[in-house]
């Protein structure tokens, strides 16, 4: 059955391939707003970036009382994303992908910002988990450096958090976000100019202690003999190997991708920066504009990192998170057919694993997807009009919506909301696990309400519109296989605007099954279908001529 749901999923056509499409990619971080612009060259498949933009808008520096952003920043960030837009406009880009980390993510009020960003720009910004955040980092190393299926660790120092991640260019073997990062680190624990030895000798203690756990995690997936290399990205890494190069190349590389330098080298520069003021940092040949005041934070992360990971250097690679971006959104316009195309079914595999995981009946959950997907399609353009995005949210939702019964039987659809809400799961934003969550949440009992916190928490009135009508899908696709036992083959839908009557014809697995359950959980469930769609669904039993006697 598994093979029929895939098989399902990956049947909606794409559209043609256009040549040399150019798209943007913003990353949102905690220092920084950064944006490429590429041009992508489907042929091969591969891209080139064509314009570069940065701004240190520091959204990480929040309101220390609330934890929220503040206004001045959100407003210093919107000027920014509007400058972005002008310069993705100006490039010929056919759209933005934008994406926002740690210091949105942990903020109160991070979705409010960004539903003002998407009112005032008319941006859709995703936000992304830690470990969403991570396996986009993976993508990014992975199509800028070949690692000839070694084991390679990746390390991403970021301002709120850092990314650290074990893969040989297949599947990740691990895949952490921990919460220090060179802009968290400084305004928690740097009070003196410079560090005084206490609050250094503190910092180092709690980098260490943070980023235990997943070091533990990237070890423990090492195989017997195997030493990977590590590799390093984005901001301080780069800066650091930037400093380096100049002190001891007397020059800057042209290209910082692949410049390597040692554990022992690092210890050195962490040991003269926390000597340093900020200002005769600021004077380090190399060292660019507003990152002097956070370096040593970021080093202290590096140095800790390598030290606990046993590593004596690293490597810089030049592209991170917003590359990952990118080649995610080519893998999900079937844009990539080479060694990275592996990558593309993620979102099935993370979504089979939760199901593995809370022990879900796959063979009933196949089925439901199925009913699922075939009334998404026969209803598409006549009641709905959602695509290949929402399609797949309905498939994930359909597989995990009984999810719930790993807790309790009773009320397992609210458990369901809860356990999806909180799985992380892979390849989708937080909307979009939001989403999925609530189809979950209402394949069964009460339909959407406002009073619904867990309405209340999707973004807009598009996301609460896909889950009032997927639900209503999903609904019924639970009711065709009330027994759990694929008594129905397959069903066969008929819509008469006129009389705005919803036929569908019911195709039983064995003739001499009259399906009384299933029709019977039809009628039950049907009212909320009706109600939404504003149809009468009429269900008919109808014999066919490939059922089993």
């Amino acid at each position: 059955m598994l093979n029929l749901v895939s098989a399902n999923w990956d049947s909606v056509s794409t559209p043609p391939v256009k040549q040399n499409r150019i798209i943007a990619a913003i990353d949102m971080g905690t220092n920084s707003l950064h944006m490429v612009v590429v041009k992508i060259d489907p042929t091969l498949p591969s891209f080139r970036i064509i314009a570069k933009e940065k701004e240190t808008v520091r959204l990480g520096n929040r309101d220390i009382t609330t934890g929220e952003l503040k206004a001045e920043i959100i407003d210093k960030a919107i000027t920014a994303l509007r400058r972005f837009q002008e310069v993705a406009k100006t490039a010929n880009a056919e759209t933005i992908i934008a994406v926002a980390t740690s210091a949105v993510r942990e903020a109160p009020n991070g979705r409010n910002f960004l539903h003002r960003v998407e009112e005032e720009l008319g941006l859709s910004v995703d936000l992304i988990s830690g470990q969403e955040e991570a396996r986009r980092i993976y993508l990014g190393v992975l199509s800028g450096m070949e690692f000839h299926n070694q084991p390679h660790i990746i390390v991403d120092i970021g301002g709120g958090s850092t990314e650290l991640i074990l893969g040989d260019s297949q599947e990740a073997r691990s895949l952490t976000s921990t919460k220090v990062g060179a802009v968290r680190l400084t305004s928690e624990f740097i009070k003196n100019d410079p560090i005084s030895d206490a609050e250094f000798q503190y910092l180092q203690a709690y980098t260490r202690g943070m980023l235990e756990r997943s070091v533990e995690d990237v070890l423990a997936n090492i195989k017997l003999g195997e030493s990977p290399r590590l590799v390093g990205t984005s901001g301080t890494i780069e800066t650091l190997a930037m400093i380096h190069a100049r002190e001891n190349l007397d020059t800057i590389p042209s290209t910082l991708n692949g410049y390597e330098f040692s554990l022992k080298d690092l210890q050195n520069w962490v040991y003269r920066l926390r000597k340093m003021s900020n200002s005769e940092i600021s004077h380090i040949p190399g060292m660019p504009d507003k990152r002097a005041e956070v370096i040593l934070a970021g080093a202290v992360v590096l140095q800790e990192a390598m030290s606990l990971l046993g590593v004596e250097s690293v490597t810089v690679c030049g592209r991170a998170l917003r590359e990952g971006v990118i080649v995610d959104w080519m893998l999900a316009h079937s844009l990539i057919e080479d060694r990275l195309r592996y990558q593309g079914s993620v979102r099935e595999r993370s979504v089979l694993k939760q199901a593995d995981k809370y022990q879900i009946n796959l063979e009933h959950s196949d089925r439901v997807a199925l009913f699922a997907l075939s009334l998404f399609d026969q209803t598409q353009g006549i009641l709905h009009n959602w695509g290949v995005n929402e399609r797949q949210m309905l498939w994930a939702a359909a597989i995990l919506h009984n999810c719930g019964h790993y807790i309790s039987h009773s009320s397992h659809h609210k458990h369901s909301y809860y356990l999806v809400r909180n799985s992380e799961l892979l390849g989708y934003t937080e909307t979009e696990i939001e989403i999925i969550a609530n189809l979950a949440r209402y394949h069964r009992k009460s339909q959407p309400k406002k009073k619904h916190e867990n309405y209340r928490n999707l973004l807009n009135k598009e996301h609460r519109q896909i889950v009032s009508q997927l639900s209503a899908l999903l609904r019924l696709a639970v009711a065709l296989d009330r027994r759990q036992i694929g008594a129905i083959a397959h069903v066969q839908c008929d819509y008469n605007p006129d009389s705005q009557e919803f036929q569908m014809l019911i195709f039983p697995s064995k003739s001499d099954d009259d399906c009384a359950l299933e029709l019977w959980s039809l009628d039950f469930k049907k009212p909320v279908f009706e109600d939404e769609f504003k149809v009468k669904l009429l269900a008919k039993l109808k014999q066919s001529p490939f059922a089993k006697i």
